[in-house]
């Protein structure tokens, strides 16, 4: 069965790595370009989003925050920011009786997603090319280090339930019941903390420039960015503020990127 991992860390125990270096994009994009790194930096640490990174996207987001927003709301706000909606952000200050509605709604959005939850083409194997450098996880029936954590902006009651449907444990696993949740730099920190490492030594992975690329580069990670169908290659998205060290279109990339850009081995 292949392992699901959403916003998973996989930690690899290492020695003191170097200071971080300027690394190389695989995108030929230019909206994203950097420079090509002179040597391998080391990494001990890779955190996954899992909402369209590490599990096939499945959340229609347009129409939840239309359903949340009105159109002429979504519209306005969907113009002013260019990285996407941050719809938790928007609706914290509402009043208590139009954001408990809110979230009513959002989160039936998220169930009807769960119910479709699928994982990436390409997690499992990412997953075995990791395992194989020496970063190590725990399966329900593998007893190893449990040196995983989980970071998502989804309700506690959905990580339980992939915890349950793909048998796999992720400790710690920051639901958005943890304050402040992405894209605040606070749960990667928080992990980088309980686990003795730098967040320079840490690559973040995930399909959000809004969140996880802004997640990443404001805790001091490198950011990767996953873009499958091209979207942020629009002429929009180049002059946002957080910008990825990376940009891919496949996990299949991904491993690509950490087989030849990072030195992986314990």
């Amino acid at each position: 069965m292949p392992l699901p991992l959403s916003k998973a860390i996989l930690f690899l125990h290492s020695s003191k790595p170097k200071s971080p270096i300027p690394m190389a994009n695989l995108s030929s994009n230019s909206n994203f370009a950097a420079p090509n790194p002179p040597s391998k930096a080391r990494l001990r640490g890779v955190v996954f989003d899992m909402d369209g990174t590490l599990t096939v996207p499945t959340i229609d987001f347009p129409a939840m925050y239309r359903a949340v927003l009105g159109d002429e709301e979504y519209f306005r706000i969907k113009a002013k920011n260019p990285s996407g909606i941050d719809i938790l952000h928007q609706i914290e200050n509402w009043s208590p009786e139009k954001q408990r509605k809110a979230i009513e709604t959002i989160a039936d959005f998220e169930r009807q997603g769960l119910d479709r939850l699928q994982i990436m083409p390409g997690a499992a194997e990412l997953c075995s090319f990791l395992d194989s450098k020496g970063i190590r996880f725990k399966l329900l029936d593998k007893q190893v280090n449990n040196v995983q954590g989980l970071i998502t902006r989804n309700v506690k009651a959905a990580v339980d339930l992939f915890h349950e449907r793909f048998g796999i444990r992720f400790s710690p696993a920051l639901s958005r019941e943890f304050r402040p949740f992405k894209p605040d730099p606070a749960p990667l920190l928080h992990i980088c903390s309980a686990w003795d490492v730098q967040p320079s030594e840490v690559m973040m992975v995930g399909d959000s420039l809004k969140d996880d690329v802004k997640c990443g580069k404001q805790a001091g990670a490198f950011a990767c960015l996953l873009d499958e169908d091209g979207r942020y290659d629009s002429p929009k998205y180049a002059n946002v503020e957080h910008k990825p060290d990376f940009k891919v279109s496949s996990l299949a990339e991904v491993h690509t990127l950490l087989d030849t850009c990072f030195h992986l081995a314990p």
